[in-house]
């Protein structure tokens, strides 16, 4: 089994150089049956049919690039030199159209091959019948039975070569798709820390320019609301630092030494620390709140915290008198949240500090409408018709059992 399977891997890398060799061995069985021996066929007729074995023989060689040329060649030149032997001793030189028939078989296509291939064999029939009487003679369905074996062999190889390439297509489809599946999950965790970076540490960063401001503006003649800004810049970095750490501890591998986190998932039920903390800081913000509260699902829940989270701070970082109203409509299916800008038109060097845009500062509306959005809920943002600045969103209630995030 081992010296046939080396034969094959050496005939599939050198395919001409073995075709050349089985016909060289066909025409060698062939002259050595026919022309030694008892049964020797009368040199009357043997330069022709020396020279017909060759042919049938030799055209083996241009099998794979030209089978049907080579089917009718070796056919042909197997009749003649049957005809010139007078049929005795050498019926070896028909391995020569066998070996054509399961190349046509085995390359054409599958019905045209078989048409062809049965359609050869029915003739090459007819013209041994005409020649030997008994066309259901022995010699005759031997003759059948062979044809269709090599038939049959070649259409097996032929389909097993095409399950073979479907299935290398199949593996490769599926390493394919689990390439983009991994890209696709890697983009969308990016994304997702993305947007927790700034929505949680970005609010307290926002917190701690404006506060940081007035704190410089106020050290010399104010000491006291100096020092106030400070404990506020304090307090909101050490809210920043410990936020900063859960979203990095989300980046171990799961073989790493766990790190727990300090400060769990925020959410509606910490919504009284936030406007404490926005409140001292020097926002105002009227909350109001219609119908009965219902438990978001984790996810919505998050939702609702950063959306309120991130509006406030826009507020509180470019409205003129630093005053919002957030109101939250908890409904039949959904909660609705609505955030206004009362201060009017944006905060000028006269009214108040100024304070400096942060890079990228429309993330933040972008996180929003992606968070809102991946729920399967409703999000607006823009100017309302007395020019204030209106952020809307709709959360649906879902299921306290669904997976935090789902993606669209």
């Amino acid at each position: 089994m081992n010296a046939l399977g080396h034969l094959r891997r050496v005939a599939r890398r050198h395919p001409d150089p073995a075709d050349a060799a089985i016909a060289l061995a066909v025409f060698a069985a062939t002259l050595l049956t026919t022309f030694t021996g008892h049964g020797a066929s009368p040199e009357a007729h043997r330069g022709p049919a020396v020279a017909a074995a060759a042919v049938a023989c030799g055209a083996l060689a241009a099998r794979r690039h030209h089978p049907l040329v080579v089917l009718c060649v070796s056919a042909a030149a197997a009749e003649v030199f049957l005809a010139a032997t007078d049929g005795t001793g050498g019926v070896l030189i028909l391995l020569a159209p066998w070996i054509a028939l399961y190349t046509v078989a085995d390359q054409v296509e599958r019905r045209l091959g078989l048409l062809l291939c049965g359609g050869a064999v029915a003739a090459l029939a007819v013209v041994h019948a005409v020649q030997r009487p008994a066309l259901l003679g022995p010699q005759n369905l031997a003759f059948i039975a062979l044809g269709g074996l090599a038939i049959a062999v070649g259409d097996r190889s032929r389909t097993r070569r095409a399950y073979l390439a479907e299935v290398e297509q199949r593996a490769e489809r599926a390493e394919r798709d689990r390439e983009e599946d991994a890209r696709r999950r890697v983009a969308e965790e990016r994304l997702r820390i993305a947007r927790d970076l700034h929505d949680a540490v970005g609010h307290q960063l926002a917190l701690i320019s404006v506060q940081s401001d007035v704190a410089g503006r106020a050290i010399d003649s104010d000491g006291d609301a100096a020092r106030e800004a400070l404990g506020h810049v304090k307090q909101a970095s050490r809210r920043a630092l410990g936020e900063l750490r859960d979203t990095i501890s989300l980046l171990r591998q799961p073989g790493d030494p766990v790190a727990p986190t300090s400060i769990p998932a925020p959410g509606l039920d910490g919504l009284d620390d936030l406007l404490a903390s926005l409140r001292d800081s020097g926002l105002g913000v009227d909350l109001h709140a219609d119908g009965t509260v219902v438990a978001l699902a984790p996810a919505a829940d998050l939702t609702a915290y950063r959306v309120i989270q991130e509006s406030l701070t826009n507020v509180y970082k470019h409205s003129r008198r630093r005053r919002a109203r957030l109101h939250l409509d908890y409904r039949a299916r959904e909660v609705r949240i609505t955030v206004d800008d009362l201060g009017g038109s944006p905060v000028t060097p006269r009214d108040s500090p100024p304070t400096e845009p942060l890079p990228g500062a429309t993330h933040g509306i972008v996180g929003m409408r992606e968070r809102v959005l991946a729920l399967g809920g409703e999000f607006s943002a823009g100017p309302r018709p007395d020019g204030a600045f209106r952020v809307s969103a709709v959360l649906p209630y879902q299921p306290l059992d669904l997976t935090p995030e789902r993606t669209k």
